[in-house]
């Protein structure tokens, strides 16, 4: 039996926090048609969530192109719960966006409503932070707020800290992902997912260990607290994902498959 989160999140037809963890495949195209062509293959694979890394289009700083790619891709994914990230660059993004840039595109998506969950650095000012939650709460579109280390992995206090404080700064789900340089640094993430889990947070959370060492993060992670793992369906947004098939038939021997 996984640990599941006190608080569930109810996405269109999924659950974020319940029984099962879910399955997210991520979509990273530089425009609109390859969006499209990835999309139609991703949805092939049946994921319970698809992420838009909105960060690798050109024309990212154009919120009306931006716009009409998301309307072109929500009629292409139908019910498929959707993440929409702009990711800064020093947490991985694949470009340089300026705050203030992010900031706009991040409201306009918001407020179209055709976005799920929206996802976003705790790095961001507090005031950003502030200011996303506020348009999401307003839009009743729940806030990711994450954290990403893409050099090593802190000791587990600090993990901790970071999923407590997203909660602090009101995040509906609270997200780490960092790089192991040793197997020990992959229990320290599993060892930090469970305390924030059963001493610390009632949000959902998602967690992961990087890379190849992190793989089992990935495939065992929701055991321990997380409740959500990014697969590989047509392309690869961050190091170590596993293709979607392989992940599923390694959940047939876990406890929740």
């Amino acid at each position: 039996m996984r640990l599941q989160s006190k608080k569930t999140l109810k996405i269109r037809d999924k659950i974020l926090g319940g029984t099962v963890p879910l399955i997210c495949l991520p979509l990273v195209a530089t425009d609109q048609a390859a969006l499209l062509e990835q999309a139609q293959e991703v949805c092939s694979f049946d994921p319970d969530v698809i992420e838009w890394r909105v960060d690798k289009l050109e024309a990212v700083l154009d919120t009306d192109a931006v716009l009409a790619a998301l309307g072109a891709l929500r009629e292409t994914i139908g019910n498929i719960p959707l993440i929409f990230t702009c990711r800064v660059i020093h947490e991985g993004g694949f470009q340089e966006i300026a705050a203030e840039d992010r900031l706009r595109l991040n409201k306009a998506i918001i407020t179209s409503g055709q976005a799920d969950l929206i996802d976003t650095e705790m790095s961001n000012s507090e005031a950003m932070v502030a200011e996303m939650k506020a348009a999401c709460q307003k839009a009743g579109c729940p806030l990711i707020l994450s954290y990403h280390n893409f050099d090593e992995t802190p000791d587990e206090a600090f993990i901790v800290d970071r999923l407590v404080t997203a909660g602090k700064l009101g995040a509906d789900v609270a997200k780490t992902a960092v790089m192991p340089k040793t197997y020990k640094d992959v229990l320290t993430l599993l060892s930090a997912t469970y305390t924030a889990r059963t001493e610390r947070l009632d949000i959902p959370i998602i967690t992961m260990a990087m890379g190849e060492e992190g793989g089992i993060t990935r495939i065992a992670g929701g055991l321990f607290g997380s409740d959500l793992t990014f697969a590989l369906g047509k392309a690869s947004s961050a190091p170590g994902q596993i293709p979607i098939a392989d992940l599923r038939k390694a959940w047939t021997a876990l406890p929740f498959s």
